[in-house]
Formats: C-alpha cells, structure tokens, sequence
C-alpha cells in the first residue's frame, strides 16, 4: 500500500495519538477509581477477563518519552489548537505526577519526608530520560517533601541517581517512576506508590 508523503506523515501522527488517547483513558479511569479507594488494576484485569474487546485497555501509569507528546502537540498545532481530544490528554498524562503526589500528601504528608523515586526513564527497560515525567514528578516533590532520591539501573546520564541499596534504606515513602522489571524483587515494607503495581499489591494511594 502506498501513501502520499502527506498521508504517511498523518499515519505516524496518528498511530502515537491513539496511543496517547489510550494511555490518557487509561490514566483517567485509574484517576476515578483511586479516588473512591478502588483498585483501577484489578478492575481493568476483570473486565478483560474472557472479554476479547477490552483486552487492549491499558493499566495506568506514565506516558511520555520522545514521541507521543511531541506527536500529540504537532496534531494540535496542524488543527489550529482545535484537536480538543489530543488537549484532554495531554491534561491528563501530564497531570499524572501531580494527582499521585497530591494523594500522597493527603494520605502521608510530605513535609518531613524523604521520597525514593524508583526509575527515572520514560519507560520500563529503557535508559532514554526524554521527556520523562519522571522527572516532573521529581520537580513537584521537591517542592513537597524534605528530600528526593532518585535511582535507575538504566540511566548513565544523571549523575544525581543514588544506588537502589541507598534510596531504599533512606528513603520514608517509595514511588515507581518507571516499571523496570528489576523491580518487582524488591522487598520492603515502605509505603509504596505504584500506579504501575509492578509489586502486585494494587495501586491505590
């Protein structure tokens, strides 16, 4: 099948869009669950339980990375600022690190605190940091909290990355940036935030 340079172009904008849009569908079911203390990662696995249509919802967590923002804002440049569905995504990927820092200042209080940010690339198994909300979430903790730790058994180029054996014994509350699979061997009895429940203790904050 052939496209125009055009139409090719628009296919790759659309691809990481519709991923976007189904991450950010994703993040605001899990938004709605939390916040009624319900377990958006155990409904989203029941209702795709021998239910072929709603096998594809994701589980929540962050999106980013060097594409599907990126993409999702030249869509919205190439509609006049008109792509109203492109908009409420970016509003609710983007403010993802906010709501869960905001429910953990509810639920532990910051204030006295050293926060342990698990992973600091955009995804799991990656060592790429661009445009990692990760990184946002680092910002907002650390006008939240007394401390932030940060590690990632990826990532070379941040030379602020702290050991996991340190962020785990200095840290009060842990929080998953990105669900690097090493992860789920860790064990510790600290609250955690994992909206990713990479741990499989749920992810309610």
């Amino acid at each position: 099948m052939e496209l125009t340079p055009e139409e090719a172009e628009l296919a790759k904008l659309f691809t990481n869009n519709w991923r976007y849009m189904k991450f950010a569908a994703a993040n605001q079911f899990y938004i709605m669950a939390n916040d009624h203390g319900l377990d958006y990662d155990n409904i989203r696995k029941a209702l795709a339980y021998d239910y072929p249509r709603a096998a594809d919802m994701p589980g929540a967590g962050f999106a980013a990375g060097p594409c599907l923002f990126k993409d999702t804002m030249q869509l919205a440049a190439f509609t006049d600022n008109t792509y109203v569905l492109g908009h409420s995504a970016m509003l609710v990927n983007e403010g993802l690190p906010l709501y869960l820092v905001s429910r953990m200042e509810t639920k532990y209080g910051l204030a006295d605190k050293t926060v342990g940010i698990l992973g600091m690339a955009f995804k799991g198994e990656s060592d790429d940091i661009r445009s990692s909300l990760s990184y946002k979430l680092k910002r907002i903790l650390q006008f939240r909290c007394k401390k932030v730790l940060m590690t990632d058994p990826y990532v070379t180029v941040d030379p602020n990355l702290s050991p996991l054996e340190d962020v785990l014994d200095q840290a009060d509350i842990l929080i998953v940036g990105a669900p690097h699979k090493s992860y789920r061997t860790i064990e510790s009895d600290k609250p955690t935030v994992d909206v990713w429940n990479i741990f499989g203790r749920g992810t309610v904050v």
